[in-house]
């Protein structure tokens, strides 16, 4: 277990009380029930209290645990006859955006994602989910495909912002991002998406444009993260903790203001805790945002989105 900052305290119960059991193993005739039980019952409750009250600073580290369930391990979990497609017929395959034909239940669907690797060697790989022009645009070929042969798209949203380096610049990064998002709200399919871990800036905008929006309750959302706008306001990236509370960027804060449409819950303890739990749970969500579209026609499902987001914007003018 990778133990988070604020989780130092629960760390050392849990530690003692594996010890306790490999102690227990070595010598068989130690008994340590009842020890190890107090000790148990004791991180249980300390779990729920440390996470029954996180601050969003600490919201922001849960979601980019480790451990947590990424694009790959939803994928595997969720659907069924997975199909990559690779490649936007233009420069390269960026393996920071994956995505292809696949079923979930009985429902053919086109499903796209971020993903970040799960060790350092496959981080590298996906550029730790900071997808360049060529995943955008990748992501708009197959959104299109989506859109001809009539299946739905369901986006699984995990990156702390589009890839910043010079060649994505030098390649169109922003018009990118903007065509992508341009795909989304002209779709005549149904388009639901969940944000898994980081929704950073408009490299989360660009697959999260939908008809309907899940956030993972432990998951964040935000134009920018916490340590860029620090840095950018206070000139200290120390300054991370007042810059994520006035973000409000928690899946609570968007889902008040409107943002997102519903907040998938968590194990105890983070979806790292128990991720069979919560790819069935993200799972359950997918299936009731994708049966809210059922029978609506092209037209209606592009108004529908497309509303969705001029009613947000009038709702902020107005307030």
């Amino acid at each position: 277990m990778n133990y988070l900052e604020f989780e130092k305290p629960l760390a050392e119960i849990e530690g003692k009380a594996e010890e306790l059991r490999a102690m227990a193993r070595a010598n068989e005739e130690m008994d340590v029930e009842a020890a190890v039980a107090a000790l148990d019952a004791k991180a249980e409750a300390m779990l729920g209290d440390l996470y029954g009250k996180l601050s969003r600073w600490q919201k922001c580290q849960v979601a980019r645990h480790a451990d947590r369930p990424h694009c790959r391990d939803y994928i595997e979990a969720l659907f069924t006859e997975y199909t990559p497609l690779a490649g936007d017929r233009n420069f390269a395959d960026d393996h920071a955006v994956m995505g292809g034909l696949a079923r979930f239940g009985d429902r053919p669907v086109m499903v796209i994602g971020h993903e970040k690797g799960s060790d350092t060697t496959s981080r590298i790989a996906h550029n730790f989910g900071m997808a360049r022009p060529e995943g955008y645009r990748k992501a708009i070929r197959l959104m299109q495909m989506a859109d001809k042969f009539g299946l739905p798209v369901v986006s699984l949203v995990d990156t702390p912002g589009a890839y910043p380096g010079k060649g994505a610049e030098e390649r169109g990064q922003s018009e990118a991002i903007a065509r992508s998002t341009q795909a989304c709200l002209n779709l005549g399919v149904p388009l639901v998406s969940v944000i898994i871990g980081e929704g950073g800036s408009g490299g989360a905008v660009a697959f999260a444009t939908a008809n309907s929006l899940a956030m993972l309750e432990h998951s964040v959302y935000s134009v920018i993260s916490p340590e860029g706008c620090a840095s950018i306001l206070w000139k200290d990236a120390e300054k991370m903790r007042e810059a994520a509370e006035a973000l409000k960027l928690t899946a609570q804060d968007l889902l008040q203001l409107g943002v997102t449409d519903r907040v998938i819950p968590e194990p105890k303890g983070g979806a790292h805790r128990n991720r069979p739990q919560t790819c069935e749970n993200v799972g359950s969500a997918i299936s009731g945002m994708l049966s809210e579209f059922d029978g609506m026609d092209r037209a209606a499902l592009i108004a529908q989105r497309r509303k969705k987001y001029l009613d947000m914007g009038s709702a902020g003018i107005a307030a």
